[in-house]
């Protein structure tokens, strides 16, 4: 008669056997058990100002979904959140986010899924038409998603793939040509943000570009989920992000890692950057660490230790979390 008790050994062979048919098959390598949907107000950037955008206008609103929220933005939302008895104070948090953002799935059409759409290719690079119309390449799409985030994978946009998806964190863009990639502690992933660090970041060095100074540094970011990372006590939760100050020569993504107290270093375009920096994101900057005198003294930046070499910019929200990424 067969045995039916399986040893311990049995079954460490069966799970290893069980796990390399899982990664095989393209297993999640990382559910997301942290996600959040993350506040956004005015000053704000990115993919999920787009999307709460597009999802305004499906309530009425006539916004073009440029991922800026300016006054336009601020007022609809305001609109949206009396409408809805909720507190009319423009931060989109949990309880707005919930109102605006409906179940959406194969067959279903309009603006709705357009922020779907335009989520799913800023942050998984799903390469979708943003058409508003949910077909089977949206569907696989979201279904890939899913299974990313260790979700089920029915393909249907409900409360939970709507928290992972705006929760998800976007990859800076190195092809933009104003930003260049630097891993000084061997993170060589450690280039993901939230959408709104990302965009806020992004547009800085487009500002900053005007100068003529050569691209922006950018040290490390944060990873995919965010998490501990490397050399770091911060950086895990996608709002830090650390840059090189600006060479003489403009060779900041080529030559030599400077300080502020090395001949190379020049401070007035420096400054600049951090101007680029805080204008870009205004009301979302917790701080600058940046140990030149100067620039303390002018009030663009704090002194920390071992920033000598590199800033570190913090972005923050009104609400979050981690109460040291409170604005």
């Amino acid at each position: 008669m067969p045995s039916h008790t399986y040893s311990a050994a049995r079954w460490a062979v069966l799970l290893a056997a069980v796990l390399s048919l899982l990664v095989g098959l393209g297993a999640p390598a990382q559910a997301l058990p942290g996600a959040f949907v993350p506040t956004q107000s005015k000053g704000n950037r990115g993919s999920d100002v787009a999307a709460l955008q597009y999802l305004l206008n499906a309530q009425g609103a006539q916004l073009t979904a440029d991922g800026a929220f300016g006054s336009g933005t601020d007022t609809a939302v305001r609109s949206f959140q009396s409408a809805k008895g909720l507190g009319a104070d423009g931060i989109v948090g949990p309880n707005t986010w919930k109102a605006l953002t409906p179940t959406v799935r194969e067959g279903s059409r309009g603006e709705a899924v357009k922020a779907v759409q335009y989520l799913l290719n800023a942050k998984r690079g799903a390469g979708l038409s943003v058409d508003g119309a949910f077909g089977a390449g949206t569907a696989s799409a979201v279904r890939t998603f899913q299974s990313h985030a260790g979700l089920g994978a029915d393909g249907v946009v409900g409360p939970d793939t709507w928290t992972n998806l705006l929760w998800h964190y976007e990859y800076a863009d190195y092809n933009s040509g104003t930003l260049c990639n630097q891993s000084p502690d061997g993170n060589s992933s450690a280039d993901w943000g939230t959408a709104a660090a990302v965009a806020q970041l992004e547009a800085a060095a487009r500002a900053f570009s005007g100068l003529g100074r050569g691209k922006v540094p950018v040290g490390d970011i944060g990873f995919e989920h965010g998490g501990a990372i490397n050399g770091h006590a911060s950086h895990q939760v996608g709002l830090d992000a650390d840059l090189w100050p600006v060479r003489t020569d403009a060779a900041q993504c080529g030559g030599s890692r400077i300080t502020w107290q090395s001949a190379a270093y020049d401070r007035s375009a420096t400054r600049e950057l951090v101007k680029a920096l805080r204008a870009a994101a205004p009301g979302h900057v917790k701080f600058v660490y940046f140990n030149d005198p100067q620039l303390i003294a002018e009030g663009l930046t704090v002194q920390y230790p071992n920033h000598d070499n590199h800033l570190h910019i913090r972005y923050c929200e009104p609400v979050h979390p981690n109460g040291s990424y409170t604005c």
